[in-house]
């Protein structure tokens, strides 16, 4: 199992081996038995209590984002979404048996997991920008109306451990300080929030059956060391297959990489670039 400091997770179909190997990459932040004692008072938390669920980032979020919420009294019990839970390729919008539900612009949106103190959830890809307001019920017992800022785009990576980027091999393998890519590797990175893709709009909740690219492909690309990766070592960005609201990025490591370079995405005609401070464990030149 591995562990990822988002605090985010998702249970995988294991038809591909990196698939598997990602089966617990996003569990995390698991609650004791204390928390599991039932709750008699409204559900707390704020607007800065709203995080990006990969940068851990409060701030700007986009359609189809993953978004963590952190409080106190959001749930009575800790309960993650199982494959029963998915109906018609959609996420649920309450977790059976916790009563929880979280509202956008007074709509139920999809939940990834609920406890306590924290709870997991999917932004609807036809929320549009601006402020949207956000409110969280349990058992009829609600907590503040709070607002969120929606943008078209908030690009954020997902981390295999504190400052490293999340990243596999074709083989399945992860990529770690111990076994780092080395130049001509192909990897693939995990992320949220990077925007519109081609096609139709997703529903909300749908778990994307196919790949689907960046709608502004030709204005994404990956930053090592603050330079843009050239554009034929970016073979695709867009929606992972089998997930809802996970994207993924194939990068070729170009020829002539430094060792363990600072990764950021940048993307949309507003360039906007993901948080700063996260490393791609890669060997260094001999």
């Amino acid at each position: 199992m591995i562990h990822s400091t988002s605090g985010f997770f998702l249970f995988l179909p294991a038809e591909a081996p990196w698939r598997a190997l990602l089966a617990g990459v996003f569990i995390s932040r698991l609650l004791g038995a204390a928390d599991e004692q039932p709750r008699r008072f409204a559900p707390t938390y704020a607007a800065s209590t709203v995080v990006h669920a990969a940068s851990q980032q409060s701030g700007t979020f986009a359609p189809n984002t993953i978004v963590t919420l952190y409080g106190r009294e959001l749930a009575s019990v800790s309960r993650p979404v199982r494959d029963a839970d998915i109906r018609d390729g959609l996420l649920p919008t309450e977790l059976p048996g916790t009563g929880v539900r979280v509202l956008v612009e007074g709509q139920p949106v999809p939940l990834y997991y609920v406890s306590p103190t924290q709870v997991n959830l999917l932004l609807p890809a036809s929320l549009k920008p601006g402020l949207r307001r956000l409110q969280l019920a349990l058992d009829g017992r609600t907590g503040p109306a709070i607002e969120i800022h929606v943008g078209a785009a908030a690009p954020g990576l997902f981390l295999a451990q504190p400052g490293w980027a999340l990243a596999v091999r074709l083989d399945g393998s992860l990529v770690t300080n111990e076994r780092p890519a080395a130049p001509g590797n192909v990897l693939i990175l995990f992320a949220t929030g990077l925007g519109a893709v081609m096609g139709p709009l997703p529903r909300i909740g749908e778990v994307a059956q196919q790949a689907a690219l960046l709608d502004a492909a030709g204005a994404f690309t990956v930053l090592l060391n603050g330079e843009p990766v050239a554009a034929e070592h970016l073979f695709d960005a867009g929606l992972a297959p089998g997930f809802a609201g996970l994207y993924q990025i194939n990068l070729h490591v170009p020829p002539g990489t430094p060792a363990n370079p600072e990764i950021r995405l940048r993307t949309g005609e507003e360039a906007v670039t993901s948080a700063g401070g996260v490393r791609l464990a890669v060997t260094g030149l001999p």
